[in-house]
């Protein structure tokens, strides 16, 4: 039986900064396209990036100590 091991914090602060970078530079293009201005637009990518990064890292590690939803691999049967 194989089980799936926790994310280490190394590799959810991994994929909590490679995402935020999507997401950011999302946000700032459409913060740009509504306000036609870089420099507002890269305030607003930067800002939420430092919110929502460490929102996002809180919320991965939360999630791989909840037990909401998971499996008892060591007691789940294979057919």
């Amino acid at each position: 039986m194989k089980t799936r091991p926790m994310d280490s914090r190394t590799r959810a602060l991994v994929k909590a900064v490679t995402w935020r970078l999507l997401a950011s530079a999302i946000t700032a293009t459409c913060a740009w396209l509504v306000t036609g201005e870089a420099a507002c637009a890269a305030s607003i990518g930067a800002l939420d990036t430092l919110i929502k990064l460490g929102s996002y890292y809180l919320h991965e590690r939360a999630w791989d100590r909840a037990s909401l939803g998971g499996v008892d691999m060591a007691r789940q049967r294979t057919f």
